[in-house]
């Protein structure tokens, strides 16, 4: 019954397999054409990455330790700005806790817009429950406050413990967000518009792609107003008549349907097993042979025990260790030319290979210059 079930299941593993790879592969091909503002960012309208550091406030004795001594002198220091004069050595709150605060600023964005924060506990607090962050500045990599935050912090979660070893845990108690929790003092006045000219930079840089891109946008507006720079950035002349009216031009532009194309590519993650063939990825033929190697080592632990007229006997725990080695055969698979990357892990599913055998094969394919793709590994 229990080899039935492992035949089961690895028929199950190879046809789910086979159908995720089928899927993405005809996903692929079917993806040929995308609107630029899909395949595109706008030049000089990417996010700013912001960073400060704060102190939450009401947790349930969740919050930092007595150890915490950062915790402690800034919540001094916080104090005496407050008039208030106290030792940190004699604080000693449990409902306290340091935190890095993040979030990322749009360039566009006006003085008193709201955006959303990151919050992650810096020191040994347990949860951040409840718990509200204080008045933080937001800075800018060149030092500059962009952002003032403030706000009560959701975390999806919670981390109970009873005591005695006894807690209960769900999600990730140590983070939280807090929506719309950002105010955007100083705003970073991004400008987007450059000599009469916008820039499209493509989320994956390819040259076929970029040509495709800059003879849509030409064919649109019947003139050569794009010109494709590199494998990545496109750059687009403003009509006469689009000067005075910029983001009416780039909204047009946004919507254009423009045909994609990447490079041949084979995503491999060996940690949980996931293989992601994209489209174009064919073989040379090759010829494959591939067997397990299993080394089982086991232990059974036996009681020796004196007979009850023996009175210097004593019981003992005997180990019994146990080693069992297989080695499966290993069979040659002939790979044709034409084949693609699907039908190689449907024939490797049928000889019983599991998912990490297939990254291997993969890999060794890719080293004897039968794999046409660029192999990622994660």
């Amino acid at each position: 019954m229990r080899q039935r079930g492992s035949i089961q299941s690895r028929s199950t593993m190879a046809l789910t397999l086979m159908f995720a790879v089928a899927v993405m592969t005809a996903a692929a091909n079917a993806a040929d054409t995308g609107r630029i503002k899909d395949v595109a960012i706008l030049e000089g309208t990417t996010a700013e990455p912001l960073v400060g550091y704060g102190i939450v406030v009401g947790l349930n004795g969740t919050g930092d330790s007595a150890n915490a001594e950062m915790t402690m002198n800034s919540l001094a220091t916080m104090l005496e700005k407050m008039d208030v004069t106290v030792d940190a050595s004699a604080l000693k709150p449990k409902n306290v806790a340091s935190v890095m605060v993040t979030a990322n600023l749009d360039p566009n964005a006006n003085v008193g817009s709201r955006l959303d924060l990151t919050v992650s506990s810096l020191n040994d607090a347990s949860s951040l429950e409840g718990g509200i962050l204080l008045m933080t500045p937001l800075r800018a990599a060149d030092g500059t406050v962009c952002v003032l935050g403030q706000g009560n912090i959701s975390i999806g979660g919670f981390n109970i413990k009873a005591g005695a070893g006894n807690s209960f845990r769900k999600n990730h108690a140590q983070a939280g967000i807090i929506p719309n929790g950002g105010t955007v003092k100083v705003a970073l006045h991004g400008s987007f518009v450059n000599d009469g000219k916008v820039s499209w930079l493509l989320n994956n840089p390819d040259f076929s792609t970029a040509a495709s891109v800059a003879k849509a946008i030409n064919t649109s507006f019947g003139a050569p107003l794009a010109v494709a720079r590199d494998a990545q950035r496109i750059e687009v002349r403003l009509p006469q008549d689009s000067l005075t009216d910029p983001v009416g031009f780039i909204a047009r532009v946004g919507e254009i349907e423009a045909r994609t194309d990447a490079v041949a590519r084979v995503v491999l993650n060996a940690r949980t097993g996931t293989i992601i063939v994209g489209k174009n990825v064919t073989l040379k033929e090759a010829a494959v042979a591939h067997g397990t190697l299993k080394v089982v080592v086991s232990t059974d632990y036996g009681v020796s025990q004196p007979n009850s007229f023996n009175n210097s006997g004593k019981t003992v725990v005997v180990p019994n260790v146990n080693t069992s080695v297989s080695d499966k055969v290993a069979r040659v698979v002939e790979v044709p030319e034409t084949s693609t990357v699907a039908d190689v892990v449907a024939v490797l599913n049928e000889i019983g290979a599991s998912p990490r055998d297939i990254i291997a094969i993969l890999q060794a394919l890719k080293q004897a210059g039968s794999l046409q793709a660029d192999l990622v590994l994660m």
